[in-house]
């Protein structure tokens, strides 16, 4: 079983749109970002992918932005994994402010497996089914109260 994990940020002052708040764009940079974190603690991050020939590639985002966050704001960047079949992964995402614990961005991806050199895809290996099951079914990661931070 994969496990929830937890990133922190803090919002820096080129984070901010002409709003005041958090670009949108900054919030699929952070999906990224907790990704990578997560599949890299996982044991099979880019290195890995490098090495097998093959690699997960985002091919879907659904996302919803739920409040504003602001320069200072630290954020906690949830993700988990929740589903995977023969070809796609499936991870979602809350990111929260860790002062009042308010949800502010919600998110899932569906990743697909390529082979690196065609980009064609290609069947979950075995190391990819192993590493990137879903969560378990009892946690609740939108339970914020619960800490994953490395």
């Amino acid at each position: 079983m994969s496990s929830v994990f937890d990133l922190q940020v803090t919002v820096q002052p080129e984070h901010i749109d002409p709003l005041g708040q958090v670009n949108n764009v900054m919030y699929l940079q952070w999906m990224q970002q907790v990704a990578s974190a997560h599949v890299d603690a996982l044991g099979l991050g880019l290195k890995e992918y490098l090495a097998l020939k093959h690699a997960m590639v985002p091919v879907e985002h659904h996302v919803q932005y739920r409040k504003p966050a602001f320069v200072g704001d630290q954020i906690i960047l949830r993700s988990w994994l929740s589903d995977l079949d023969a070809l796609y992964s499936y991870r979602q995402y809350a990111f929260f402010r860790r002062q009042d614990q308010a949800l502010l961005f919600v998110g899932k991806t569906q990743f697909a497996c390529i082979e690196i050199a065609t980009g064609r895809p290609k069947r979950l290996s075995p190391s990819f089914i192993q590493a990137y099951q879903p969560v378990a079914k009892e946690l609740n990661p939108l339970d914020f109260s619960q800490s994953y931070l490395l």
